[in-house]
């Protein structure tokens, strides 16, 4: 069977360690696949303003799909090329649907150069120590156009909330998580991790059938679907363990590198 000629792979709970860190055994296959002359693309939640520590990792080589798919982030020149953004009306409506629904949520958006949000949003660890994430109300909240909509709810698990917020917004935006709290991330409607791969893949004449995809949670389920070939980490989310008909190790255990080790010849490690 022939190499794929790219790999798409998410990064937290995936190619990533627990710690957030990229390990020497999966940098190492990253230049394998390098070498080989397919094309990595990281595809992840992540905004870009989080990616500096793995685009070092890979040399500020290539391209990042980010936002689940909303922002096309380029690694060398640290730049956005594309951008699928929510209007501020759907978004203004959205929130209301949302509060009205649920009015102890709240609210968090990702904008091209940024990120803001609301009082009581419970902000991730990276987030909580940047200083350009503004505290606002919810009508300067919504007054752009944004990448990515996230409510958080204190007491409610992620899976019941996202089967909630479908039903409440699912006309309007995209949602789905990739967090075992409470937060469902929105995008905008029709723009997933699946999505922006295709346009990717479209560009460089690769189809779906020479693609392999890994990812660990239900953000990274229409990416898993749409590739010829895909892996789930041995830690995943169950709904992604069923949808799959490959298991790797875990993240901990470099179960990207090795898959990659198999597919491009060599271990690349020393």
């Amino acid at each position: 069977m022939a190499s794929p000629r790219l790999v798409a792979t998410d990064l937290d709970g995936t190619a990533l360690r627990s710690d957030g860190t990229v390990s020497p055994r999966t940098a190492a296959a990253f230049e394998l696949v390098e070498r080989a002359g397919a094309v990595l693309v990281f595809v992840t939640g992540r905004p870009p303003r989080w990616m500096g520590a793995v685009a070092g990792a890979v040399r500020h080589h290539g391209l990042a799909i980010c936002a689940n798919g909303a922002l096309v982030y380029d690694l060398h020149t640290e730049t956005i090329v594309e951008s699928h953004l929510i209007d501020p009306e759907i978004l203004s409506e959205a929130v209301a649907r949302l509060r009205d629904r649920l009015p102890e949520l709240s609210f968090s958006v990702e904008y091209e150069g940024g990120f803001a949000h609301e009082s009581g949003f419970r902000l991730a660890s990276a987030d909580s120590r940047e200083v350009s994430g503004l505290r606002v109300g919810v009508s300067t909240l919504t007054s752009q156009p944004c990448a990515k909509l996230l409510a958080f709810h204190h007491s409610m698990d992620a899976d019941p909330l996202h089967v909630l917020v479908q039903e409440v917004v699912g006309d309007l935006l995209t949602a789905t998580h990739s967090s075992r709290r409470g937060l469902i991330e929105m995008s905008a409607q029709g723009v997933t991790k699946a999505s922006a791969l295709a346009a990717l893949a479209h560009r460089h004449r690769i189809t779906a059938e020479d693609v392999v995809a890994f990812g660990d949670m239900p953000n990274d389920l229409p990416m898993l679907s749409w590739a010829g070939r895909s892996y789930a980490v041995a830690n995943a989310h169950p709904d992604v363990l069923a949808a799959v008909r490959h298991v790797t190790a875990a993240n901990d255990d470099d179960g990207v590198a090795r898959v990659l080790e198999e597919l491009y010849g060599g271990t690349g490690y020393r």
